[in-house]
């Protein structure tokens, strides 16, 4: 890649903490300056840091350890793009290599001297892997804008258990935890701009945020996950810093630390310029977490903390529980709600964009320009079936986006009805199957998530995402089979002369797998007749306009 930075640093006594780990701030420093060279060496001009994606750290390096740092720019926006990072660590005596983190910093230019902002010229993913990551970097976008108002909602419609202040005898008042510092910024804490360096504030940040902690467990706490670093604006030689860090709230494991920085000169008000909230453990002489002591917190804005850190910890509990799903787990769904749509939507997207992107596509079988693929991974199997239609790209993505079209031409769909439109691209339906379980003879039904994608610039295609969810308004019932999708859906890509090429894709749940097996076998020609039916429900319907397809 063009934009690929690479970094390698042998970590010295200099880096190290107490324990002779490498501290995180010395590391964060390292992240955003590889990352700052990435994005300028493709923006062509000063860029500067804007926010620091949540980073969550695997595992510690120690002293005397060579930490190798890749950034390369995933994807630009008009003016701002996101840069992917990987840091990994390598033992010189033993050869062992392990990885540290991951982190995606968002950069944008600097204004011109009349006040514009530099455009960015596209990025041309080459890899396999650059085109997936190109792909995903506008859902995680998506997923940046909104994180903020997710807390609120949370907070405002009362979607969380709300947490309770601890009266114990062991409970630490949260005012014993505030922590207070000043930094001046000098030439060395500047950036090849003249404004104060990105990865130093983070490493000061990180710097009280380890007091505060250390002060709740009166021992040395290890950071473990980073929420987003946001860059409110810049700093300049002669300010002051002035960094603020108290404990949120203390779960069982773990500790929540606010840590907020602002600037000042002179007589000037403080300007807000940077925060973040950082999670902290306690371990063991076995690496395993301790119990931590409950927390006290003050009233008004501390009560109001303590709520807000039980907010974010069931975001990243919900996300963490929607990424590690596995089709070997029972059940497949995750509980649906408004809170969690965010992570849900982009979960079902990018599982999609991911399978589709495996290069192991084996053709099993081909009939009338209809072909099957098929994918063994481990103890998944996968389908795809490709088929080139006779109509626009964003018709024939309107057209399959509304699934009560599709028992017009599906014959596995007997029933769909429109549950709830979460939003103008998402939606909840339930399906009922038209065909029974081999021996049964009990119809199947889903609730399925859809998430449908427009381009988000040249060479993306159009994505209609699927995977089941779990609706109380919905639960199973006695007459009917609940199935279970993790991830299926549609790409459809603009091809020569105004055509489609529609591409279909399934990772088989059992209750799919009975009725494809036998396809995938040759033995059946089932799904070349549905997928014929829909080309030529396409073709029939070329003329629909796609704003048509958007109010249904």
């Amino acid at each position: 890649s063009p934009t690929e930075v690479k970094m390698s640093q042998i970590v010295l006594p200099c880096h190290c903490n107490h324990q002779q780990e490498l501290c995180v701030g010395q590391l964060l420093k390292w992240i955003d300056i590889t990352a700052c060279l990435s994005a300028e060496r493709h923006a062509l001009c000063p860029c500067v840091t804007a926010s620091m994606d949540d980073i969550h750290f695997d595992h510690t390096t120690g002293g005397s350890k060579v930490v190798s740092i890749t950034a390369k720019v995933n994807r630009a926006f008009n003016s701002s793009m996101e840069v992917g990072v990987q840091v990994s660590c390598e033992d010189l005596f033993s050869g062992r290599r392990w990885k540290v983190c991951h982190a995606y910093a968002t950069f944008v230019t600097q204004r011109k001297e009349t006040g514009g902002r530099v455009t960015l010229k596209p990025v041309d993913p080459q890899t396999q892997q650059e085109q997936l990551e190109h792909s995903l970097a506008a859902e995680r976008r998506r997923v940046r804008m909104l994180h903020d108002d997710i807390i609120k909602d949370l907070l405002t419609y009362g979607c969380i258990q709300q947490g309770t202040s601890v009266e114990c005898a062991n409970a630490v008042a949260a005012e014993r935890t505030r922590v207070e510092s000043v930094e001046l910024v000098l030439p060395p804490h500047t950036n090849h701009q003249v404004n104060t360096f990105g990865g130093q504030i983070m490493a000061w940040m990180v710097n009280v945020a380890t007091i505060a902690a250390s002060r709740l467990c009166q021992t040395h706490p290890t950071l473990r996950t980073i929420d987003m670093f946001t860059f409110r604006g810049p700093s300049q030689i002669g300010d002051r810093l002035l960094l603020k860090a108290i404990v949120n709230n203390a779960f069982t494991n773990s500790i929540e630390v606010g840590v907020r920085a602002e600037a000042y000169h002179d007589q000037e008000p403080n300007r807000h310029i940077n925060s973040a909230f950082m999670i902290f453990e306690v371990l063991d002489d076995l690496g395993k977490p301790c119990t931590l002591p409950g927390l006290r917190p003050e009233p008004l804005e501390g009560e109001r903390r303590f709520q807000e850190a039980i907010a974010r910890k069931k975001i990243r509990l919900d996300r963490k529980y929607i990424i590690s799903r596995k089709q070997c787990e029972v059940p497949l769904s995750v509980p649906w709600n408004p809170r969690n749509q965010v992570y849900l939507s982009y979960n079902n997207v990018s599982a999609l964009k991911t399978l589709a992107s495996q290069k192991k596509w084996r053709l099993s079988s081909e009939k009338d320009k209809v072909r099957l693929y098929s994918l063994e991974q481990k103890a998944m199997l996968s389908f795809r079936v490709d088929t080139e239609v006779d109509a626009p790209a964003e018709t024939a993505f309107s057209l399959l986006a509304e699934l009560r079209n599709r028992p017009s031409w599906d014959t596995f769909y007997q029933k769909c009805e429109l549950i709830h439109r979460v939003d103008d691209d998402d939606f909840l339906y339930h399906v009922v199957n038209a065909f029974a379980k081999p021996g049964e003879g009990v119809h199947q039904d889903f609730v399925l998530l859809a998430s449908k994608r427009r381009p988000c610039g040249s060479g993306d295609s159009y994505v209609i995402a699927l995977r089941s969810v779990s609706l109380t308004s919905h639960p199973p019932t006695e007459g009917r089979n609940r199935g279970e999708v993790l991830c299926a859906g549609f790409t459809i890509q603009e091809t020569q002369n105004n055509m489609a090429l529609i591409s279909y894709y399934n990772q088989a749940s059992p209750e799919v797998l009975p009725y494809i097996s036998s396809d995938i076998a040759g033995l059946s020609t089932s799904f070349y007749s549905i997928f014929r039916s829909c080309r030529e429900y396409l073709t029939a319907n070329r003329l629909h306009r796609a704003s048509e397809g958007d109010d249904l």
